[in-house]
């Protein structure tokens, strides 16, 4: 596909996270989509996700909508991110190859990865075992998207692509220190104690964790990308494919954010998974994309975004 321009393009999931970047990206590529409200149409109701491309007719689908939470949540209701993930990528695969879309572009975390995958991790071994245990019914259900791409592009011939992102982070994220992930958590937590003065802030863990992050413009230009340059149903890692430390981390938020007072780190606290990092080999090779914006860099544009959208930002 060489250009989205004069397609009709649905973007679903695009008031989230994800979908929000996704939409600007688009945007400044001049291309014009429809990104319904969540409350339009109930993508777990076959009826309403049927009568959402009967009203719209898209040609290409980025599909990024999804019922996402932290580890806390996910433990709390565990059916609901089971059922509600299934039932929605199914549904928007199901109905989409129904109604002859061209193309559909959807994602899945890296959290569907096996919980002992090893690194950096490859996507040859998404399917040698079971993913973390707190995620489990989150993360099998969206692996299911890769399950039903494949048998859809078999049995029917429909052009559908799956990636698989890193751990994403930037504007727009969840700050809501009950369920956000580890970096709008340490922004949040490093601006409220700068702002407050408070003279120490606590980390969990060790900090020897290694993790990979991306930025989400990153991210969202990667998943624009895919629609012209990919074609096919295996994954592609997209991420940085760079491990940084969770303690390199937290001081680079801290800088970043203007925070001065001391760090403790709470040892008690467990370090999860020590090590976490994407090969990206696929990503570079075929899609031929690079991630530009560094981590400092993005962690200063996402602190940036966070002060001076405190008010409206999701906290």
């Amino acid at each position: 596909m060489k250009t989205l321009k004069g397609k009709g393009v649905l973007v679903t999931g695009g008031s989230g996270f994800l979908g929000t970047h996704l939409r600007q990206v688009l945007e400044d590529q001049g291309v014009e989509f429809c990104a319904p409200a969540h409350a339009a149409y109930d993508l777990t109701q076959q009826s309403a996700v049927r009568q959402m491309f009967l009203d719209l007719a898209p040609q290409v689908v980025f599909h990024l909508a999804g019922y996402v939470g932290g580890i806390w949540a996910n433990k709390q209701r565990p059916a609901d991110f089971f059922y509600r993930n299934l039932m929605m990528t199914t549904m928007v695969l199901h109905e989409a190859h129904l109604a002859g879309v061209d193309k559909l572009v959807t994602v899945i975390g890296g959290c569907s990865y096996p919980a002992n995958a090893p690194n950096p991790i490859r996507e040859e071994t998404l399917w040698d075992g079971y993913p973390q245990a707190e995620s489990a019914p989150y993360s099998l259900a969206k692996k299911m998207a890769l399950v039903q791409s494949q048998t859809y592009r078999l049995q029917y011939g429909f052009n559908s692509v799956v990636l698989l992102i890193g751990n994403i982070y930037g504007p727009h994220d969840n700050f809501n220190l009950n369920d956000s992930h580890v970096i709008p958590a340490l922004v949040r937590r490093f601006y409220e104690a700068r702002r407050d003065e408070r003279p120490s802030v606590t980390a969990w863990g060790t900090g020897r964790p290694v993790r990979d992050f991306i930025y989400a413009r990153d991210a969202a230009e990667a998943i624009v990308l895919a629609t012209h340059k990919y074609d096919k149903s295996d994954i592609i890692n997209i991420s940085s494919g760079e491990g940084v430390t969770i303690r390199e981390l937290v001081d680079t938020v801290a800088d970043t954010m203007g925070y001065t007072g001391k760090i403790e780190w709470d040892t008690t606290k467990p370090d999860g998974q020590i090590y976490k990092a994407f090969d990206v080999t696929r990503m570079r090779e075929i899609l031929g994309f690079q991630p530009q914006v560094s981590l400092r860099q993005g962690l200063r544009l996402t602190g940036d975004w966070f002060v001076a959208n405190y008010e409206g930002a999701r906290l």
